[in-house]
């Protein structure tokens, strides 16, 4: 079972990219990534995790609004794309991996000029 969840969420990712590109026609999603998407087993509810370029937190603001917004859009889309005999609940959520790994960056690069500023 787990490695049909595994398709589903795969397919999800993918025609949701496509969705966003193509039929999404609102300025505050241009730019969303979608990072990776959970599925719970009887297929009543999916996780959308998506991220952003900008570091703003307006921009965050506006891309949830965004997806949420289009979110009933993506849903039909994907009821005449997929072909499980039920489409999930959507829900979209800020990937917080990418702003940890942002962070580690910063940590290390600072690291790095202390050391130079040290030597």
């Amino acid at each position: 079972m787990k490695h049909r969840i595994g398709r589903v969420e795969a397919e999800i990712q993918r025609e949701v990219t496509d969705i966003l590109l193509k039929r999404v026609r609102d300025p505050r999603v241009e730019g969303v990534t979608i990072t990776g998407v959970d599925v719970t087993q009887d297929l009543a509810y999916c996780k959308i995790y998506y991220s952003i370029l900008s570091d703003l937190a307006s921009a965050a603001e506006k891309a949830q609004a965004g997806l949420d917004k289009a979110t009933p859009l993506i849903r039909r889309e994907l009821s005449h794309r997929l072909t499980t005999y039920k489409i999930p609940e959507l829900s979209f959520h800020q990937d917080p991996s990418v702003r940890y790994g942002e962070h580690i960056d910063q940590l290390i690069r600072q690291l790095h000029v202390d050391g130079h500023e040290e030597g």
